[in-house]
């Protein structure tokens, strides 16, 4: 089973619709997808509701297939970010990622600790993330990612060394925006190998990620 817990419509800055991402996963070899839009407070309360009816619309139709809501909280000051999490969850957001200071982009420093503190399942791409930080995530239960994402992914062997020796848990997302970007499994596990992870420990990401969607799945 492969699924993504990271991905982007055209409800933010992704090129597709709901069903299309979906449809493009599907064919990819995906068996269920998190749709985690780019949001903050300005548009939080519009997100959720509208993917949510495509979740439950889509869900009792398809065996094979099934797709969680989420959101990708980006660029919202640290202190904001347990606040607008705890939002996300009551307004129905199966799973809450968290824009991690990923080294391509001016994230603001303290971004990953305050997501790791807030709780979150996912911190995509947190960069040059510090052991300390890694330790607390191991504690929280919070997933640092491994991204097949360009630009992102420059930093894939850090996360992973300092997962390895904080003892925090890998998931591997594709950051999916645009055709195209479904890296499937044979991709996703040499990216996973070509960030100094052992088969074993790529087999475990990919299992992890597996684990956190079915523990989401309601």
């Amino acid at each position: 089973m492969l699924v993504d817990l990271h991905t982007h419509s055209l409800f933010s800055d992704g090129a597709l619709t709901p069903a299309e991402s979906v449809r493009r996963a599907k064919a990819a070899g995906y068996s269920g997808i998190a749709i985690t839009d780019h949001a903050d407070s300005s548009n939080l309360a519009h997100i959720i509701p509208a993917v949510l009816r495509f979740k439950n619309e889509y869900n009792p139709y398809d065996d094979d297939f099934k797709v969680l809501i989420g959101v990708e909280l980006t660029h919202v000051r640290p202190f904001q970010i347990r606040e607008l999490a705890d939002r996300a969850r009551g307004l129905g957001a199966d799973i809450v990622v968290v824009h991690g200071e990923t080294i391509v982009e001016p994230v603001e420093e303290g971004t990953n600790r305050a997501a790791i503190l807030a709780g979150v399942d996912i911190l995509a791409h947190p960069g040059l993330i510090s052991l300390e930080d890694a330790l607390l995530a191991a504690e929280k239960g919070v997933y640092l990612e491994i991204t097949t994402r360009k630009g992102h992914a420059y930093t894939n062997a850090h996360v992973a060394k300092t997962a390895f020796e904080s003892g925090a848990k890998l998931v591997i997302n594709n950051d999916f925006h645009a055709p195209g970007e479904y890296a499937g499994e044979e991709l996703s596990i040499k990216i996973l190998l070509g960030a100094a992870i052992s088969l074993n420990g790529a087999q475990e990401a990919l299992s992890n990620t597996v684990h956190l969607f079915n523990k989401k799945l309601k």
